[in-house]
């Protein structure tokens, strides 16, 4: 398939971001917008999944095993790191629980015995639930002839928030299922039918779209505006629209740099809180200043999930081919969370 230059670089910049949002968190910082890196990751999937399934259709057992694989090798891996990390003692705050783990491997939220919250035993998988989730609907959607599928994709999702803005009091469970989140897959599918059939915007008003999607996000975060799917979705799908209209019009040069990380974002968003961990600890230790920790971290974080991309899911990825069970072919690279 042809590159898309800027799914490859929407892909680097929302790891990046993510990047420096948590070493910020952990410095004492602000830089909560970081986590919109998220929302861009979601609408992006919505996006490759429905433009994959149009140009190679798949049967849904197929597609669903392709998922697995491409996403769940490396980020069990990275899992059993943690608790192994957690029985030795190299991080002593973290607390694992046998239900707990389990529902981590499985891709299903469970309370965590670190807060509360429904975290997997890596925090940031619980972007990967919804994932997990997302392909899921996806799968049964495919069962559907093709001009119906987008319709009842986009029907299913708002179903789901539905049923959370009118249910009395939903249990945690329901609630993940059926937050507003799951609607940023639905506005990446809507984008990609769009693209499928050249209906994009000019390549101006793709540059305004953009420009407004990076205004909205940069107000958010020095305003201290509303940050939530319902504030953040619509800027991530905006700005994806404007990248889109640039490269239907060839306005995107090739960067390599930026396509490269753009297929290292999953290693980098699944290994990078691993590096901060090491740098944010040392460098509150010696007494460095903030800003250079966060600085110094993100390059890290960066770095760790580069060569977590070159050593640990390439190989996999390589061995998955090798074994005859071929993955999914993406837009140049593969998704992340």
């Amino acid at each position: 398939m042809k590159t898309l230059y800027g799914i490859q670089y929407l892909r680097a910049f929302a790891a990046t971001a993510v990047v420096v949002f948590h070493a910020a968190e952990r410095t004492g910082l602000h830089f909560n917008i970081g986590a919109a890196g998220v929302d861009v990751f979601f609408v992006v999937s919505g996006f490759i999944m429905m433009v994959m399934s149009a140009r190679r259709p798949v049967k849904p057992l197929s597609f669903l095993r392709d998922r697995l694989l491409r996403i769940a090798p490396s980020y069990w891996l990275v899992t059993m790191i943690m608790i192994a990390g957690a029985a030795v003692g190299l991080f002593p705050n973290l607390i694992i629980e046998p239900l707990h783990a389990i529902g981590s491997f499985l891709f299903i939220p469970v309370s965590s015995p670190n807060g509360g919250h429904l975290w997997p035993v890596l925090v940031q998988g619980w972007t990967l639930n919804y994932e997990i989730f997302f392909y899921l609907v996806f799968a049964a959607v495919l069962l559907a002839p093709a001009r119906q599928q987008l319709p009842l994709l986009t029907g299913s999702l708002l179903l789901l928030v539905a049923i959370d803005s009118f249910a009395a009091d939903p249990n945690p469970l329901v609630r993940f299922y059926t937050n507003p989140l799951v609607l940023e897959f639905a506005a990446g599918a809507c984008l990609a039918q769009l693209w499928l059939k050249g209906m994009l915007p000019p390549k101006v008003i793709g540059v305004t779209m953009i420009v407004i999607a990076i205004g909205g996000f940069a107000a958010i975060e020095i305003l201290r505006l509303g940050f939530d799917a319902w504030s953040c979705g619509p800027l991530a799908a905006l700005l994806l629209a404007g990248v889109l209209a640039l490269e239907k019009a060839g306005w995107l040069p090739s960067l390599p740099i930026l396509t490269y990380l753009g297929d290292a974002s999953y290693s980098i968003y699944l290994w990078h809180t691993l590096a901060l961990a090491v740098v944010v600890k040392a460098g509150l230790h010696l007494g460095v200043p903030p800003v250079v920790i966060v600085a110094v971290g993100t390059f890290a974080g960066v770095f760790v999930g580069v060569v977590a991309y070159e050593m640990v899911e390439k190989p996999i990825q390589r061995f998955v081919k090798r074994r005859r069970l071929p993955v999914n072919p993406v837009v140049s690279g593969q998704p992340a969370p």
